[in-house]
């Protein structure tokens, strides 16, 4: 199967990345070994470099840098929300940092709702209310880092998105 021609025409005009797409997903207790997972291996049969933690950091790298450099050096972030997603400091931190790219460099984002509604990421209902409180109960509720999770869960849901409800 072949990659869709506005994909491919997408990649060809720009030369100046380090990875085609940057996955950002809840690892354990997420999708890492099953949705996410089969979404990346399409990727790479299809030609498309895309970066997830676990295959593209080389030993001894710090993971955070790593984590923010490898989001800078993406064409496109896939940002794959599921009910554990905002449970992770690491996951959030960086959805700040990819709506920041999307914001100030014009980087492409693309959300997928993986078995969780949008409104629920959007006002941080059910398990993302759960998390965020559990957050602001660690960093303080009127902590910078909060409302910088809070603003990032609210702005992707602007963004082009794909919502998958049901499992095969």
């Amino acid at each position: 199967m072949a990659k869709p021609i506005a994909l491919v025409e997408f990649m060809a005009n720009h030369d100046d990345f380090t990875y085609d797409v940057f996955m950002s997903f809840k690892g354990v207790n997420g999708t890492r070994y099953a949705f996410t997972d089969h979404l990346y291996r399409a990727l790479l049969r299809h030609g498309i470099n895309a970066f997830r933690d676990d295959q593209s950091l080389r030993s001894g790298d710090e993971i955070r840098p790593a984590l923010l450099q490898a989001i800078e050096a993406s064409r496109i972030s896939l940002v794959v929300l599921c009910q554990n997603y905002a449970s992770s400091s690491w996951c959030l931190d960086e959805l700040v940092k990819i709506i920041h790219c999307y914001e100030n460099k014009g980087k492409h984002v693309v959300a997928i709702f993986y078995l969780v509604e949008p409104s629920d990421v959007r006002y941080q209902k059910n398990s993302y209310a759960t998390a965020m409180s559990k957050h602001e109960n660690r960093y303080g509720k009127e902590s910078e880092k909060v409302k910088a999770w809070r603003s990032a869960l609210s702005r992707v849901c602007d963004l082009t998105g794909i919502h998958y409800r049901n499992h095969m």
